[in-house]
């Protein structure tokens, strides 16, 4: 069965979203980010969402996680929390 490990930072708007991304892709660190923006109780561990496999996560996280480069930043993905920018830090198929 497939697994995935990720983190992930979930802010109530696209915009707010989009604005953290552009840190990070300009050398901002994930975690620090995620610490400081983040509403998700995961913030406190850098975003960190530990091991889980398909169907564990909301589908739009499923869809990204189990599909999308490893270690590039993805989003804004938005769900019934809000939005979130993923990264997925390792998967096994």
């Amino acid at each position: 069965m497939p697994k995935a490990t990720a983190r992930h930072i979930l802010v109530a708007t696209e915009d707010k979203c989009n604005e953290l991304k552009a840190q990070i892709e300009g050398g901002a660190d994930f975690a620090e980010i995620a610490k400081a923006n983040s509403s998700c109780p995961s913030s406190r561990d850098g975003g960190n969402l530990g091991s889980f496999g398909p169907g564990q996560m909301v589908k739009e996280f499923d869809t990204v996680v189990f599909s999308a480069p490893v270690n590039i930043v993805q989003g804004p993905v938005k769900t019934q929390f809000g939005y979130h920018l993923l990264e997925v830090t390792s998967r096994q198929d």
